[in-house]
């Protein structure tokens, strides 16, 4: 490797050591390590190196994606450096299972270390590892809004916590956890959106206060089209709760009748999955109509993909 080149690799290695090592710093509590077993070894800091061969992934995990160069970045750091911040398990028979630090685990693969420091922590049940592995990487990992608000969800229906108890663990208010908990229930293209970071949760935040599927999916793709930051998008929400803006679909609309709750549905998901409005009629001899809209021909041929046509 040339001169260069070693640099290079040595700026990228450096950077991906560095990055959030001191929010990872601010969130670790050493744990006591369990004494050094045959083939590992520990410091006196308490910290066991374990063969990467015993250790698997935690299914529990709520982060589920990883940035390839990232990782290769991380791993050329590792290979000049090793692990400085030590991953996080949990004992399970003769294999350790992570809690927190799949990704320096993953990293170290690839740089091909043969173990790895970890901190040893003990979980009683099943439901005690998983509040365990969703606190530690809502503290530790660098989430998206929507993994977050699943982790927080998970915690409520899986741990049976309230969101008073989870806002208490996460030392937060509850008003964020339930801002983030909200966020499941936008349609999935938006979801999608707020995953991806192509909305952000304040745009998402916004959106939430339309009741009407179409009308979330027309302020998103007002905002995707044009732009708009997150104080035009409350605005814009608030103009149409006022009735002073609304959709032009919406005006045109003339309401005929309410639709049963199980067709109401029907109608909710296709204007989510197609992302704009759908108008499903149904007569009494169970006969009837959808209607797609579409505001010009790319977004015929958008819908048409969806259709697989």
């Amino acid at each position: 490797m040339s001169q260069t080149n070693k640099k290079q690799a040595l700026g990228k290695g450096i950077r991906a050591l560095l990055n959030n090592i001191d929010e990872e710093l601010k969130t670790t509590t050493p744990e006591q390590g369990v004494p050094a077993a045959t083939g590992q070894s520990s410091n006196s800091n308490g910290i066991l190196r374990i063969p990467l061969e015993q250790i698997e992934v935690n299914p529990m995990q709520p982060r589920h994606d990883f940035d390839e160069q990232a990782l290769n970045e991380l791993a050329e750091s590792i290979k000049l450096h090793d692990i400085i911040q030590p991953i996080t398990v949990v004992k399970m028979g003769s294999m350790y299972q992570l809690i927190s630090g799949e990704r320096r685990w993953r990293a170290s693969k690839k740089a091909g270390l043969k173990d790895i420091p970890a901190y040893i922590r003990t979980a009683e049940d099943d439901q005690q590892m998983l509040e365990m592995a969703l606190l530690e990487n809502l503290q530790r990992e660098n989430l998206n809004a929507m993994e977050i608000a699943l982790s927080y969800k998970r915690l409520m229906d899986e741990c049976a916590l309230t969101q008073e108890e989870v806002a208490e663990r996460m030392k937060k208010d509850r008003s964020t956890v339930t801002n983030y908990i909200r966020l499941l229930k936008l349609p999935p293209d938006i979801q999608k959106a707020v995953r991806d970071g192509g909305l952000t949760m304040g745009h998402a935040r916004a959106i939430i206060g339309l009741e009407q599927v179409d009308q979330q999916l027309y302020v998103f793709r007002e905002t995707i089209g044009k732009g708009l930051s997150v104080r035009q998008v409350e605005q814009l929400v608030k103009n149409m709760l006022s009735g002073e803006q609304k959709p032009l679909a919406a005006k045109e609309t003339v309401v005929k009748g309410k639709l049963p709750p199980a067709y109401k549905r029907i109608e909710d998901n296709m204007a989510s999955h197609f992302s704009t409005r759908v108008k499903l009629d149904r007569k009494k001899n169970g006969k009837g109509a959808i209607t797609i809209e579409f505001y010009n021909d790319s977004d015929l041929e958008r819908i048409m993909e969806k259709m697989s046509l």
